[in-house]
């Protein structure tokens, strides 16, 4: 878990897609919207965070409207970044 709370703390990007998705899943254009960063960034970093499973798409068959989530391990990540 420490490896990926430093990778977490590591990047601004990651911090606030995290912090986006508290509240319930969304798309990466409402990621994008609310926390003023750029789609293509967005995108970048939920790929990132996928990888580590912090954050799961939950609607993985379809091509538009992807809806991202936090994993258990995401929202406990969250707990330590406050």
């Amino acid at each position: 878990m420490l490896e990926e709370l430093s990778f977490v703390k590591a990047s601004s990007y990651r911090k606030k897609v995290l912090k986006s998705l508290m509240e319930y899943p969304k798309t990466p254009t409402q990621i994008s919207d609310e926390t003023k960063i750029h789609r293509n960034n967005i995108s970048n970093t939920l790929k990132e965070l996928k990888q580590y499973n912090i954050v799961k798409c939950i609607n993985p068959e379809v091509r538009k409207g992807k809806l991202y989530r936090l994993t258990d391990k995401g929202n406990e990540l969250v707990k330590n970044i406050k």
